[in-house]
């Protein structure tokens, strides 16, 4: 059967196609493979025109958009639902009830493809693993393609089924809600690392922390005893407590950190604790110790955790835009460790800030605030607490890194590290990312 044959012909709903690129870049595949589709979203004509302007060629698109319609969820073939659809939609609910398919495409990807499947997820460091494995697995072979894909900006990972074949590997992140996907399939990856557990999206599973750690345990689930677990110690206690007697597969558990002979351009101890978890992945494959260590040597690291920009005047500004959690920020603090200006605040995720709140006067020498609802639930507590430094709270982030640098010296960093999500001021914590990289590129020129 090839691959054509499984869309050719077949009436799909693509629910969400979004802005990112990954659901632009599905459909692009779908309908060059002709299937029959209709693309649902509930932003508008207006708001998607980015993404329907990539798509003008294709015919065989019908848009449905600024809302979902419940007829387009009954007399399909399948329906393709994208990140972050909640899991009591009453459309994709109203498609399983009419017996239709509902499949997600990181996930369709791997039922269909002959390629052998990684997978990493973890609340964080997943991106740091997935990068840094897939470049040692990139070198370590000349005879078989490596392809990543997953959770990845602007990367979509259907179109992959057309050029991975047998003996390939696809290197994949996986979220909560891709891995949702995995579930519904029950599917898991044959080798899959889990990184970190912590309180995250408690908004979108209503607060419900098992049901978040049951989303990502569809990574091993579907595990036969011929695959692999790698579990980050962090993560394990609290996976094996609860899912200890339903693993398969052969479990791993890697020593927390690096030896001293290998050295790393990456800043701070959770850095240390992701290249180790790589490295464990990379050695399930026979990859030799002295590739492996070049690698990770070489390896400078992935754009926005905690990526250096510039440096001002002796003083070094740092992107870590994709820090959404009090644990994440807390890692960045740590690794550069003092005279920090740190810029955070943004939308609420009803995560516990207790703990951020009691660290930041440790290495902080002054604290600039954006504005959001999560920065309107913690104003109060951080002022209260954070009584000896300043604490200025700003509109835009402009602003906000105007304001840092006031005050900064040779020798302080600025550390742009939200622990709030991004919606509101921005489309997403990407967009978030590169206005603060284009303000700090504007202020050097």
């Amino acid at each position: 059967m090839t691959i054509q044959s499984n869309f050719k012909g077949k009436k799909i709903t693509v629910m969400g196609l979004g802005l990112l690129g990954r659901g632009v870049n599905d459909v692009k595949f779908l309908a060059e493979n002709g299937a029959d589709l209709i693309v649902t979203d509930l932003k508008t004509r207006e708001e998607l025109a980015p993404s329907i302007a990539q798509l003008t060629q294709y015919k065989n698109i019908t848009y449905v958009l600024g809302e979902h319609r419940l007829e387009d969820f009954r007399d399909r073939d399948l329906i393709i639902k994208m990140a972050s659809v909640p899991l009591d939609s009453i459309y994709t609910n109203e498609a399983k009830k009419n017996g239709i398919p509902v499949e997600m495409s990181t996930a369709l990807f791997a039922r269909l493809t002959e390629a052998t499947v990684v997978g990493i997820t973890g609340t964080r460091g997943k991106s740091t693993v997935t990068h840094l494995l897939y470049e040692i697995l990139k070198s370590a072979f000349s005879d078989r393609q490596i392809f990543i894909g997953g959770n990845i900006k602007g990367m979509s990972t259907l179109p992959l089924l057309d050029e991975a074949k047998k003996g390939d590997i696809a290197v994949l992140e996986l979220d909560s809600w891709q891995l949702q996907g995995f579930g519904e399939s029950k599917l898991s990856p044959h080798v899959a690392i889990f990184t970190t557990f912590y309180n995250d999206h408690l908004n979108y599973y209503k607060n419900d922390l098992d049901s978040y750690l049951a989303d990502k345990a569809n990574i091993f689930l579907s595990q036969k005893p011929e695959d692999f677990l790698v579990l980050g110690s962090q993560a394990s206690e609290i996976v094996l407590s609860k899912y200890k007697n339903e693993i398969e597969s052969k479990i791993i558990i890697p020593e927390a950190t690096i030896g001293s002979e290998i050295k790393t351009k990456l800043l701070g101890e959770h850095n240390k604790y992701n290249i180790a978890l790589a490295i464990e992945g990379a050695r399930i494959f026979g990859v030799k110790e002295d590739v492996i260590k070049k690698v990770v040597e070489d390896f400078k690291g992935v754009p926005f955790r905690l990526e250096l920009v510039r440096t001002i005047a002796g003083v070094n500004i740092y992107n870590d835009t994709t820090a959404t959690t009090p644990e994440a920020t807390i890692a960045g603090l740590e690794a550069l460790n003092k005279n920090i200006i740190l810029i955070m605040g943004g939308t609420d995720k009803n995560l516990d800030m207790t703990k951020l709140i009691s660290t930041i006067p440790k290495y902080c020498k002054e604290v600039i605030v954006l504005s959001g609802t999560g920065t309107e639930r913690i104003k109060n507590d951080l002022v209260g607490f954070v009584k000896n430094i300043p604490v200025t709270f700003c509109t835009s982030l402009d602003e906000a890194v105007k304001e840092a640098l006031k005050s900064a010296k040779s020798g302080d960093s600025l550390l742009f590290s939200p622990a709030f999500a991004s919606f509101g001021m921005f489309k997403n914590e990407f967009d978030r990312g590169e206005k603060f990289n284009k303000i700090v590129l504007d202020i050097c020129q």
